[in-house]
C-alpha cells in the first residue's frame, strides 16, 4: 500500500468536505468556534485545528453563507458565535442534494 498517497488522498477529501461538513453542523445552531470544532470531531474523525477553521469561516462570513455575533458570558470573554444565513441555508439545501446523487453514483460504482 503507497501510504504517502493514501495520506495525500485523505488530505484532499477533508479540505474538499470541510466546509460542507461545518455549514451541516451549523444548519440546526449556533456555535463559538471552539465548540464547533468539538461538533466536527464528535461526528467525524476529522482533526480542524483553530487556524484552519477560522480563515474557513471568515471565507464562509465573506461568501454571506455564515453570520457571527459576539455575545456576552456570565463568566469570562465574549465569545464570537457562528450561524447560517438564509443564503447558507438555501445553498446548504442545494449542496446536500449533489452529496447525495454523488453519494449514490459512487455506491453504484463501489459496488
Amino acid at each position: 500500500m503507497n501510504e504517502v498517497f493514501l495520506t495525500n488522498w485523505k488530505s484532499q477529501v477533508k479540505k474538499g468536505t470541510l466546509t460542507f461538513i461545518i455549514l451541516n453542523v451549523l444548519k440546526d445552531k449556533k456555535y463559538y468556534g471552539y465548540e464547533l470544532i468539538e461538533q466536527i470531531r464528535k461526528f467525524t474523525e476529522i482533526e480542524i485545528a483553530e487556524g484552519t477553521l477560522y480563515p474557513l469561516l471568515n471565507r464562509l462570513k465573506t461568501e454571506n453563507l455564515v453570520d457571527s455575533e459576539w455575545i456576552e458570558q456570565e463568566t469570562g470573554i465574549p465569545r464570537k458565535y457562528y450561524r447560517l444565513t438564509n443564503t447558507g441555508i438555501k445553498t446548504l439545501l442545494q449542496m446536500n442534494s449533489y452529496w447525495k446523487n454523488l453519494e449514490t453514483a459512487i455506491q453504484k460504482i463501489i459496488q
